[in-house]
């Protein structure tokens, strides 16, 4: 069911102006059963324009490992769970 623009107008008019709808109704001389009954055909005419939610499977974008290149040719890999005094440890080592 297509609603008249008065009353898509006052619908969205409605959504943006933060009142509860008696509150609307009231300062528009609207009848409130009957902006209710206009609101739920507009929500229905409008299911489409919603946004569908798609699921989605998310992984893991973080380093699984701390990779270490010296200039002189030292490459060392380390898991994530290093702990930083080791590691600390480890580089004082290597200069």
């Amino acid at each position: 069911m297509r609603l008249p623009s008065k009353w898509n107008s006052h619908i969205e008019d409605w959504q943006h102006s933060g009142l509860k709808q008696v509150e609307y109704c009231r300062q528009h001389h609207l009848n409130s059963r009957t902006f209710s009954a206009r609101l739920s055909d507009y929500r229905k005419s409008h299911q489409d324009d919603r946004p569908v939610l798609i699921p989605i499977r998310v992984q893991s974008i973080l380093p699984t490992s701390i990779v270490i290149k010296h200039t002189k040719g030292v490459h060392v890999e380390l898991p994530m769970t290093t702990s930083a005094p080791w590691l600390a440890e480890l580089l004082r080592c290597l200069d």
